[in-house]
């Protein structure tokens, strides 16, 4: 199985230097990689001026971390791409993967958050969910385009390339009909440098809710993460994404293939010690995120919630833990684990500790003890030294 840190950088208040959770998030990564984990991921978000999530650029987070690690893959859970620029951000994952010398896992989605697409790119507005997803798709289609081929042209409802009415005439630069018109000197097609490493690109994943995006990440050969769903409710989308992927592939996709999946971990001596360093930071982290996706995918599958006067009132720790994490001693974690690789034959799992409000050092505690007494169950050769 594969084990990834979902590295979701919190800074509530902003209390901490940007400095500090830099060298925080170093320390993980060379914890993690030492420990035998497998990848780390980081999110892509921006204008967060209350400090939930302070990332506004992933693959430059992943360039400081490659500098650091060896083995370690790197991954973006996700780049929002409808607010990138396709070409730029073909040649930003194609440099990262040299630079990390094949490292990188290239993580896309589509945006959550209003206020971001507002002023960053206006095309990618949430309020319109159709033009929204046309804008995604094409982006993908010009990402591979570009890494793919050694000159590109598009043109698209979005983007045109090359620009039409561009004159290239350059003694340094020879003609060829490969790009341009020889009558003219008008360019016609445009390269990115460099193309990646991994041919024919890195393994791309997109974070997914609904069926239809499942759908379509599968048959365009992208693996897919998944977070919140009970294990019910997974199993069910886990299907969805294998029968589209067989479909695709003309094979039987087995099921669990080409999926990850998120679960908010805290690991302790005691289940209590776990909700008391842990809990009400991921609680904290839920009410802001769930003002926008509501409670609906933490349901079992025909599951009601309550009728409230608040739409969160239901979002206590009794009622979140037993549907979605793994807050406990490292016996329970592990048979909760074993639980998704029974009736999900999951095989990529990502976990997050550092939740709002919960200092490095005890979010540490919970990885270094998962990295004792949870690893070794999953992975051979995974480091078991005494932890501090």
């Amino acid at each position: 199985m594969n084990f990834g840190y979902f590295a979701n950088i919190s800074n509530p208040g902003l209390v901490k230097s940007y400095g500090q959770i830099l060298n925080e998030i170093r320390d993980l990564a060379v914890t993690i990689e030492d420990a035998g984990w497998d990848s780390i991921w980081f999110t892509e978000h921006h204008f967060g001026h209350e400090g939930f999530e302070v990332c506004p650029n992933a693959i430059m987070m992943c360039a400081d971390i490659a500098a650091r690690t060896t083995n370690l893959r790197l991954g973006q859970a996700a780049n929002i791409v409808t607010f990138w620029n396709p070409l730029r951000f073909a040649e930003d994952i194609a440099m990262l993967d040299h630079i990390s010398n094949g490292r990188v896992d290239a993580g896309i989605g589509r945006g959550v958050y209003g206020r971001e697409a507002s002023n960053l790119n206006k095309d990618a507005d949430l309020k319109d969910q159709a033009k929204n997803f046309r804008l995604f798709a094409e982006t993908v289609e010009l990402m591979k385009k570009a890494w793919t081929q050694d000159f590109i042209s598009h043109e698209g409802e979005f983007f045109t390339y090359s620009e039409p009415g561009l004159i290239w005439n350059h003694p340094d630069s020879p003609k060829s009909e490969a790009f341009m018109n020889l009558e003219t000197n008008e360019i016609e097609k445009i390269a990115i440098l460099p193309h990646p490493l991994q041919k024919p690109y890195p393994p791309l994943w997109q974070v997914v809710d609904s069926t239809s995006s499942i759908e379509w990440a599968a048959r365009n050969d992208i693996n897919v993460i998944m977070w919140i769903p009970t294990v019910k409710t997974l199993k069910k989308r886990f299907e969805i994404y294998r029968d589209a992927r067989s479909e695709t592939l003309g094979r039987e996709v087995p099921l669990g293939e080409g999926i990850a999946l998120v679960r908010d971990m805290f690991c302790a001596e005691s289940m209590d010690e776990a909700q008391r360093d842990g809990g009400d930071g991921i609680l904290k982290y839920l009410r802001w995120i769930c003002h926008w996706r509501g409670l609906g995918n933490h349901l079992d599958p025909g599951e009601e919630l309550p009728d409230t006067p608040g739409k969160l009132d239901s979002l206590t720790y009794d009622w979140i833990h037993p549907r979605n994490m793994l807050f406990g001693t490292p016996e329970y974690i592990v048979q909760k684990i074993k639980e998704l690789q029974e009736e999900l034959n999951l095989q990529s799992l990502l976990l997050w500790s550092h939740f709002p409000d919960v200092p490095h050092e005890t979010a540490m505690r919970s990885v270094k003890l998962f990295n004792k007494e949870v690893l070794p169950h999953f992975k051979s050769g995974s480091v078991t030294l005494a932890q501090n």
